[in-house]
């Protein structure tokens, strides 16, 4: 007979790239081998978005699709609403009577979570609520209203566990061997920490340092672009199939066409090959606007078509046509954030759709060039 297992997510938004390789991947693989339950925990999300119930309320829905999308089947495994299950707030009562303040706060994951949301809780949790502090009560009730054997958790979540199972053996020296003690259960071959595309938390909605499973390519582009070059390294390693070796000479030969082969890699990934191109010209759109508006700006009045070698060598960027040569060889130069790598590459009024293009020298050295 299989055994049962309970896991949930908080319906605040969309999947991201964190749920999907630190929980929501293994969940796919476990519904074969346990009787699953999967929970939208609804309730828990109002715990830090009590002045915000309507965007709870429209991620249920949006994070059901969500879940069917990437594989959960509902002939295998069961989704379900916490807030429509009444027994699991009743539990929750009577389990709020077994556990002191002062355990809850000492509960490690708790207190970082109070110390990452200063705006709502204050700097000092002067403001925190009990409803908030109080949420692994509220997790013990929903395992245990399920009779959960097993529940999949990441490092972060193993110290809410660990003081659920503190709730269950406290219940049942009270009221008889009742409860079912819940094991953890550490899946194989999942991501255990994806950091944010901050760089510094783990990644979080919340937080607002996530890449969405459903965003748009242009977004997702525009995101992966900001993981900090520490960082990507992780992101490879975590989230794609790429060989170690590969990546890293990637990384170690261009860290910014390598943060554009895991923004390719994503795409690919959750919308397909053929967004791929459109994500990246927006990109480079935007990120030429943006660098239009803060370089020098220099005007060539020559004749188009023209190489970009001899460009190079009018314009004095290079002190001449042999450095453009050893650079264009080198990747040295890009176009419109482009590397180019072919010296006979040619430079046409294509290239200039918004009147102007961006020359890269190097990693340091950037020219608006306006054509008149």
């Amino acid at each position: 007979m299989k055994k049962t297992i309970l896991t949930g997510i908080r319906p605040t938004g969309n999947l991201h790239i964190g749920h999907y390789f630190g929980a929501v991947k293994s969940w796919v693989n476990l519904q074969d081998e346990y009787n699953s339950y999967f929970e939208i925990a609804d309730v828990q999300a109002l715990t830090d978005n009590f002045d915000n119930p309507k965007k709870v309320r429209d991620n249920v829905y949006e994070l059901a699709i969500d879940l069917l999308s990437v594989g959960i089947d509902p002939k295998k495994a069961t989704i379900f609403v916490q807030s429509k299950i009444p027994e699991i707030a009743e539990l929750t009562v009577y389990y709020s009577n077994l556990v002191t303040m002062a355990r809850l706060y000492r509960n490690p994951t708790v207190k970082t979570e109070i110390a990452q949301k200063k705006a709502l809780f204050g700097n000092e949790g002067e403001s925190v609520t009990y409803g908030f502090v109080g949420y692994p009560v509220s997790q013990a009730a929903d395992i245990t209203a399920f009779m959960g054997e097993a529940v999949p958790v990441g490092e972060d979540q193993a110290p809410i566990l660990e003081q659920d199972i503190e709730i269950v053996r406290t219940f049942n020296s009270i009221y008889g061997d009742t409860l079912k003690e819940p094991k953890q259960l550490t899946p194989e071959n999942v991501c255990k920490r994806l950091p944010g595309i901050d760089g510094k938390n783990k990644m979080s909605k919340s937080l607002d340092n996530y890449i969405g499973i459903d965003e748009e390519p242009s977004i997702m582009f525009e995101k992966s672009m900001r993981i900090p070059d520490s960082c990507l390294e992780d992101y490879f390693r975590l989230t794609t199939d790429i060989d170690t070796n590969t990546y890293k000479d990637w990384i170690n030969t261009d860290i910014v066409d390598a943060h554009r082969k895991f923004a390719r890699e994503i795409i690919k990934m959750y919308h397909g090959e053929d967004f791929i191109k459109d994500a990246e010209d927006k990109y480079n759109a935007k990120a030429n606007k943006t660098l239009s508006d803060n370089i020098d700006t220099i005007k060539f009045n020559g004749n188009l078509p023209i190489l970009l070698i001899d460009l190079l060598n009018d314009l004095k960027i290079v002190s001449s046509k042999s450095e453009g040569r050893r650079l264009i060889e080198q990747n040295g130069i890009s176009v419109n954030q482009e590397k180019e790598n072919n010296i006979d590459r040619i430079i046409t009024k294509d290239d200039f759709k918004d009147g102007f293009i961006i020359i890269q020298k190097g990693k340091k050295v950037f020219l608006k060039v306006m054509f008149e």
